[in-house]
């Protein structure tokens, strides 16, 4: 076999796969895919001339339970819950410390109306700018918050329901904003 600087190989008695960087002597120096440097001799390295995943792509399977195997990978799996990868979701995180640097001088009040202001103009917001879906994070808390924005929410053209529980928790309210297809 004849082994040059640049040519892809693979390491008989490891799972070390590169190529050649220099020859020294008897010793190849091989490097992996992670940087690191080995050295060889001549009889422990077998040339790649094609990668795996090309001759997988080239071998004809004639067995049919491997032919089965290998379909059922191919088919996607259907789910219930399908998203449109094109859809924009607004998150607006109404905690007073994210809409604020401090609440010094403030107030409950002046702290609730500052969050329902921001969730105000972020609705409109959304239905100028034609975003179906909003989340307000509010928080657990007593629930103040929470039942002020679904008074709020009430004088426009949206349906909301809790948000997602594996992604909030309890915390959160997603607002679907109707379109007006004209």
């Amino acid at each position: 076999m004849c082994l040059e600087i640049g040519d892809k190989v693979t390491v008989l008695d490891a799972d070390i796969r590169g190529f050649i960087t220099k020859k020294e002597n008897n010793l190849f120096f091989v490097k992996d895919r992670d940087g690191m440097e080995f050295s060889f001799f001549e009889f422990e390295l077998v040339k790649i001339e094609i990668d795996q995943n090309e001759l997988s792509r080239r071998v004809n399977v004639s067995n049919s339970l491997l032919k089965a195997k290998i379909q059922q990978t191919t088919k996607k799996k259907k789910s219930f819950f399908v998203k449109d990868k094109n859809e924009v979701v607004m998150e607006v995180d109404l905690h007073a410390s994210k809409l604020i640097k401090s609440t010094r001088g403030m107030d409950n009040y002046d702290v609730l109306s500052l969050q329902l202001e921001t969730a105000k103009h972020k609705v409109e917001y959304c239905i100028s700018k034609r975003i179906s879906k909003l989340v307000l994070i509010h928080g657990v808390g007593e629930g103040v918050l929470k039942s002020e924005l679904y008074y709020l929410l009430n004088n426009y053209p949206v349906k909301y329901y809790d948000a997602s529980y594996q992604k909030y928790g309890q915390g959160a309210t997603e607002v679907y904003i109707y379109q007006n297809p004209n």
